[in-house]
């Protein structure tokens, strides 16, 4: 096969027409709260329809997991996913997924060479999908941005899980260094990339994810909690993430456990999203990691106080942060805190721990409360709080629906391809609008 390198004017050097994102190891199109598909999954496709709107054409490069995936879907106009074999057609862990990489990147390279589809930019999700563009630039001379998402020295100081590979580290050190630019969710991050992994500063620039404040916005309450059947005067508390010990759901059912107790005559509700149910014998059952979740509940006497619901599609998320009181985010690390902003979107306080991007996202007795991770007592206090002061609550409600407005998708992809056409005429990345 002839490189592109032998065809530098296959790929055009300025001018933004066409973006190609590669997800390898998750595709945007996968429900969020189900095994490692979550905030990130919502970014690139929110990203890319937003990016298609702008006459930008999106490519969503990502690999085949499942035997019956279709080769190209398009959900958007001007956005389409294709699905890579690399590998065995089936859920792998991501720590498998490295050694074929390079098989991915054939096939991605192939496909390209042959629908002689140019492409300005690559941008990379996550360490895995950086090293695929790395290993790329032997085709393309073009340049990659990349966005980490979670960082593997960030992951291993909080201690919530596994350590994260060696070679995790070491690929994200040596991505951060030769990006062509790398975006960061939040100061604290890019700080984190400058000074643990080494990137220059002027590659740098901090976009927050956004959201979409017409989905996600203020309905009914009263009809919300009718649609699901929960008493109007009920306090209710809302949940929404994967099963992942680094999203602190320990914490969060000692916690709760404390609420339900404190407030028993008043009978709280939590509504858990997050895990996925199967369909069994005698009807739809949990799987084996959101089971022991149910269980941990069950042995701390949390069984009628809490609705294991399973993960939600996203046009559903408005009802339930809706229907609820007080989101609650008991996190030991989130880069940026996706669900925290959607539910603030949706006139909803958060509670949060004060950590990564929540620190920026929340505002603190502005558009929800900040507690320390890890802390059962000051989550539990907190959420009593909220649930029974109800001035504060509507103060909270206010504030909460002002700050999400300021992640509006407008000014994250203006920012966003910004950096693209920086990078395409090979200048340094500019500061970004705070």
């Amino acid at each position: 096969m002839e490189t592109a390198l032998e065809h530098r004017d296959f790929f055009p050097p300025v001018g933004i027409r066409r973006v190609a994102m590669i997800s390898l190891h998750t595709s945007p199109l996968a429900q969020p709260g189900i095994g490692s598909a979550g905030g990130m999954n919502v970014y690139i496709r929110e990203l890319s329809r937003h990016l298609a709107q702008r006459g930008v054409e999106v490519d969503i490069f990502t690999r085949r997991d499942h035997p019956d995936l279709p080769p190209v879907v398009e959900p958007v106009p001007g956005v389409r996913v294709l699905t890579l074999d690399a590998g065995p057609a089936m859920s792998l862990a991501k720590e498998q997924l490295f050694c074929y990489v390079p098989e991915f990147v054939s096939e991605l390279a192939y496909r390209v060479y042959s629908q002689q589809r140019p492409y300005d930019v690559i941008h990379a999700h996550y360490w895995l999908s950086g090293w695929a563009a790395h290993l790329l630039q032997r085709y393309w001379p073009i340049p990659f941005v990349q966005m980490f998402h979670t960082l593997a020295v960030l992951k291993n100081a909080v201690r919530a899980s596994p350590p994260e590979s060696v070679l995790r580290l070491q690929v994200e050190q040596g991505l951060a260094r030769i990006a062509d630019a790398v975006i960061a969710a939040n100061p604290d991050e890019r700080e984190t990339i400058v000074s643990e992994l080494g990137a220059p500063p002027g590659r740098l620039c901090t976009v927050p994810p956004g959201v979409d404040a017409e989905h996600f916005r203020p309905l009914d309450r009263a009809a919300a909690r009718a649609q699901m059947g929960i008493e109007l005067n009920r306090p209710t508390a809302l949940f929404v993430g994967r099963i992942d010990p680094v999203k602190g759901i320990d914490t969060l059912l000692r916690a709760w456990q404390r609420v339900h107790a404190t407030l028993a005559k008043e009978r709280p509700l939590l509504l858990f999203l997050g895990g996925t149910f199967q369909n069994g014998l005698s009807g739809p059952e949990p799987d084996r990691v959101l089971n022991r979740v149910i269980a941990e509940a069950e042995a701390l006497g949390l069984s009628e106080s809490i609705r294991f619901l399973g993960s939600r599609p996203q046009s559903e998320l408005p009802l339930f942060y809706n229907a609820a009181d007080v989101c609650l985010i008991p996190s030991r690390y989130e880069s940026f805190g996706l669900v925290a902003v959607e539910a603030m979107a949706c006139g909803t306080p958060v509670i949060a721990s004060r950590v990564g991007g929540l620190r920026f996202s929340v505002e603190h007795e502005v558009s929800g409360l900040h507690v320390p991770p890890d802390d059962p007592d000051a989550l539990a206090a907190a959420t009593i709080r909220t649930l029974t002061d109800h001035r504060l609550r509507s103060h909270l409600q206010v504030g909460a629906r002002q700050a999400a407005l300021r992640y509006s998708w407008h000014r994250v992809t203006t920012a966003v391809i910004r950096v693209y056409e920086q990078v395409a005429r090979r200048e340094a990345v500019q500061p970004c609008p705070a």
